[in-house]
């Protein structure tokens, strides 16, 4: 007899498959880690096949569990349309979203889109920036919601994930060991610039910062340009870049966590598109280490 596909079990499955950690998944969805585990085990006996090959180390998704994400994803979102308009069909308005140029370019567009379809009363208008100085616009209500980006330990906002960083460079990037470590990052104020500067102080390796800009499109070029290095979250990596982790003597780098800001008090519809960002980051594809 055939078993349907639960949605709890599909929401645990496709946040752990965003994260590839069972404990980060878990925290995204706020479940218990072990609660997560019986989940996925419970979906792999409906499949009756593995969805993830698992280790101490790392957690990696399987040829079934790829080809499952893709209905997952979909039989999700329309859940999550079917109840966003037979719960709030009023909504309407215009919501003013503040978030980085990356995260505006690669992790916004497609949840947008989704809430748009779910709602299209609803307008959008988003302004990029870092996090330090988008946040101000939200305590003075020129902005109603700001995506940002915190170091672990200085959490601040509803935590939507937390994101592997990486060092990538261009495919052709070659370490010269005579020279400086040239770095192309956000402007000051950027959590992961602050980061990598950080780990790279801790190390006997020489830098220099030759280029600073908060368009990601142009950090992309000068990094393909040149022989530069950059640090970036796992989510949003050009697809034409590669992950150099451990070479160059790189250091390692900690995670990021990424919250949803938005006021205290504020109308149905900024509140309805917050909760919709916070889950549908919790679920973004994260960049594959090769």
């Amino acid at each position: 007899m055939k078993r349907d596909l639960e949605i709890d079990l599909l929401r645990s499955f496709v946040a752990v498959a965003a994260h590839r950690n069972f404990t980060h998944a878990a925290k995204a969805i706020g479940r218990t880690q072990s609660a997560v585990s019986l989940q996925i085990k419970r979906l792999e006996t409906i499949v009756e096949k593995r969805l993830f090959e698992r280790s101490r180390q790392s957690v990696s998704i399987t040829q079934t569990g790829e080809a499952l994400l893709v209905y997952a994803n979909r039989i999700l979102a329309a859940n999550d349309a079917a109840l966003s308009h037979l719960q709030r069909p009023e909504a309407e308005g215009l919501i003013r979203i503040g978030a980085p140029d990356d995260y505006a370019t690669f992790l916004l567009p497609p949840i947008l889109s989704a809430l748009a379809k779910a709602h299209p009363r609803l307008q959008f208008e988003v302004t990029c920036d870092n996090a330090s100085d988008l946040l101000p616009f939200l305590t003075r209500g020129q902005l109603d919601v700001v995506v940002a980006t915190h170091r672990p330990d200085a959490v601040a906002g509803q935590v939507a994930r937390h994101e592997p960083l990486h060092w990538v460079a261009s495919p052709d990037f070659i370490d010269d060991h005579d020279q400086p470590l040239s770095l192309v990052l956000f402007p000051s104020g950027c959590v992961c610039r602050e980061i990598a500067l950080d780990v790279l102080k801790r190390i006997d390796r020489r830098w220099r910062v030759a280029y600073s800009t908060r368009s990601i499109g142009l950090i992309e070029k000068a990094l393909l340009d040149g022989s530069s290095v950059s640090v970036m979250e796992a989510s949003v990596i050009p697809p034409g870049l590669r992950i150099i982790n451990g070479q160059a003597g790189l250091p390692s780098l900690p995670e990021v966590v990424i919250s949803v800001h938005q006021p205290n008090t504020c109308e149905a519809h900024v509140s309805l598109a917050a909760d919709f960002l916070i889950e549908k980051l919790g679920r973004a594809p994260l960049r594959a280490v090769s």
